[in-house]
């Protein structure tokens, strides 16, 4: 806000207008603090998926992200992710919590000699439900 002298261009006894800017400097200095407040306490806070039942853990073997993660079908159908059989209704919510708790969505796929080609199918499209990003087809078995 400053004076007027009379030394503008105007007639004289009337003011020029003028816009106070001090309003919006307070209202952008409020938010400016309530912002520099809120951000800390943002980013100390996450999200964690605790599983239903505690008994269901995912073994250590299979969280360890240096051993591949197989899935195999046996010659009698039976679905394995590494060597645990698991029911094809359990196996897309236990393959989930598998990767997630390896950080990696690659999975190795073996299939015995034996099994039949929809079956073989059925694992691979069970695994991709499951979350599998990348399914590597296996050619030789992994050495024990």
């Amino acid at each position: 806000m400053g004076m007027d002298l009379g030394g503008g261009g105007g007639k004289k006894g009337r003011h020029t207008p003028e816009m106070n800017v001090t309003p919006l400097v307070d209202v952008v200095l409020v938010l400016l603090i309530i912002f520099m407040v809120i951000t800390p306490a943002l980013s100390k806070m996450f999200w964690i998926n605790i599983p239903d039942d505690p008994d269901e853990d995912v073994p250590p073997s299979q969280a360890d992200p240096e051993t591949p993660l197989v899935v195999s079908v046996n010659p009698r159908g039976e679905i394995r992710i590494n060597r645990d059989v698991v029911p094809d209704a359990q196996f897309p919510e236990r393959l989930t919590r598998v990767l997630a708790a390896r950080g990696d969505r690659k999975i190795f796929f073996d299939a015995a000699n034996g099994v039949a080609f929809e079956r073989a199918a059925e694992a691979m499209d069970l695994a991709k439900q499951g979350g599998a990003a990348t399914i590597a087809v296996m050619t030789e078995p992994l050495p024990n």
